[in-house]
């Protein structure tokens, strides 16, 4: 992996905490927020039959977690591609 320049380089970084810092703000709010802050609210919803508060806790947050890694993985094909970082 070769950067053009420098300045490519603190571009590069600079994106990719940015796109960590945000899905780790989506994975805390799901997890830490749905699961357990909010979890008298949402229980008032059912989803497939149980409490959504409670889903959320022990199914939700982890499929969550496993689209954000989807998610950060197509992120950064694109901006491997951008910077030409790419190993294909």
């Amino acid at each position: 992996m070769a950067f053009r320049n420098d300045d490519d380089k603190k571009a590069y970084w600079k994106e990719n905490l940015s796109l960590l810092a945000k899905l780790l703000v989506v994975w805390f709010a799901v997890s830490f927020g749905a699961g357990i802050l909010f979890v008298d609210v949402l229980n008032n919803i059912h989803f497939f039959g149980f409490k959504l508060g409670f889903w959320f806790a022990q199914q939700g947050s982890i499929y969550v977690f496993v689209a954000l890694i989807f998610v950060y993985m197509s992120k950064m094909k694109a901006m491997d591609k951008r910077y030409g970082v790419n190993e294909e």
